[in-house]
């Protein structure tokens, strides 16, 4: 599936990871699933797209606060992160991302801005084979604000050394294509794996 890009001349590539390089997001909400069952608490799909971008501890702020529940954010945000390793072997690329990735590489530079940790980045981009495609990387914990706040993806720019207008930001998300929007960044919204 090729994925059309907008019309312009760009000097960088700024990428989400989850479901837009990784198509992560259907084993990251069966780890989720698992993580959560541990503590009677559930995530439903529609609900895990639909925060899709947001960092994991919020999640679980957010689901203890809806739930009545007191599960600990980091023991679970570590469960949930060890499930997902355990599925990596089955994560493959997204087929229309993976080809501008193969296409335009050396070309322009490239970054990565995911609301992850650097861990599960690092993991899933090693897993497919990608992680020395990108010149930086810019995961939870590198800036203050998460997305839709355009703080990551400003932060991005500023480390490749290219202009916010110069750069094409490729994202899966409503949250993501609002904090491109913000940074003044032109956007490619890559299909949510229930509409490919």
């Amino acid at each position: 599936m090729s994925l059309p890009l907008p019309a312009g001349e760009y000097r960088a590539y700024l990428f989400d990871c989850d479901g837009t390089i990784a198509d992560s997001m259907p084993l990251h909400h069966l780890a989720w699933q698992q993580a959560l069952r541990e503590w009677g608490c559930e995530l439903p799909e529609d609900l895990f797209y639909a925060w899709g971008g947001r960092p994991v501890a919020d999640i679980i702020v957010d689901l203890n606060d809806r739930h009545g529940l007191a599960m600990p954010v980091e023991v679970v945000a570590q469960r949930r992160e060890e499930l997902y390793r355990e599925l990596l072997p089955k994560l493959t690329a997204v087929p229309g991302v993976l080809e501008h990735i193969v296409e335009s590489h050396r070309r322009v530079p490239f970054a990565v801005v995911s609301g992850s940790t650097r861990e599960s980045v690092t993991a899933s981009l090693g897993t497919l084979g990608l992680l020395d495609k990108f010149d930086v990387l810019v995961c939870a914990g590198d800036y203050a604000r998460a997305k839709p706040d355009p703080e990551a993806f400003l932060r991005a720019a500023e480390l490749l050394g290219v202009a916010p207008q110069d750069c094409l930001v490729f994202e899966d998300t409503d949250m993501g294509i609002q904090a491109a929007t913000a940074a003044g960044m032109a956007s490619v919204r890559v299909p949510q794996p229930r509409m490919r």
